[in-house]
């Protein structure tokens, strides 16, 4: 656990060298970089992935409060977090995927100095529009039933997902190839989403999931 700007920020971290920071995506923890950070470790560098504000062990923070997750706060943590692990070290590689991506944009957009160089996957630089709020934007381009809008009120979805137990709602999210929006109807739950395929990737094991 790592102090960050009054929160215990749960953090994994292996190897030695060149800081490598992984920011992870929604719904996801610092456990999607599992494999990367291994295998970076053993090629020399620092691997460093924290659970995000409001994810996974990271404790502390109001989580009913949602003016303290703007885009600023999350960058203000991770900057925190580098001057709490690494003071007086020369600026970081940053990997980030999905809405870790956003929030990787906005850490170099911010506070440059800290990043040496960025990787992102998923989501491409999205320019602020201060004429159109995000989730608006979303509701018009996708509908009502775009997973985004569907999880912005607390515990609507939560409750349709209820019934299922963690490792099924894992695998479906998990083994999700189509590249259409994701959309959860209401009341549909996760019967929205196909059934998982019988073989798993390679990049994921039944002991994973559990």
């Amino acid at each position: 656990m790592v102090a960050v700007n009054g929160k215990n920020m749960h953090v994994a971290e292996l190897g030695e060298g060149p800081t490598i920071l992984f920011i992870h995506g929604f719904p996801e923890l610092w456990y999607s970089w599992r494999q990367q950070i291994v295998y970076l470790a053993e090629c020399g560098y620092r691997a460093v992935a924290p659970d995000l504000s409001g994810y996974g062990d990271t404790t502390g923070g109001p989580v009913n409060e949602v003016s303290t997750f703007t885009i600023i706060h999350l960058v203000g943590d991770l900057v925190a977090l580098l001057e709490a692990i690494a003071p007086n070290k020369d600026n970081v590689f940053v990997v980030a995927h999905n809405w870790g991506a956003i929030i990787s944009w906005h850490l170099c957009l911010f506070r440059l100095d800290k990043v040496k160089a960025l990787v992102n996957l998923s989501v491409h630089f999205l320019q602020r529009n201060p004429h159109m709020n995000l989730v608006e934007g979303f509701k018009t381009l996708y509908g009502e039933d775009h997973y985004i809008p569907r999880f912005q009120v607390p515990g609507k979805i939560e409750a349709e997902f209820a019934p299922y137990d963690a490792k099924a709602l894992h695998k479906k999210l998990l083994t999700y190839r189509d590249p259409a929006p994701v959309y959860f109807p209401k009341g549909k739950g996760l019967d929205a989403i196909p059934d998982a395929p019988a073989a798993l990737a390679s990049w994921l094991s039944e002991e994973e999931l559990d």
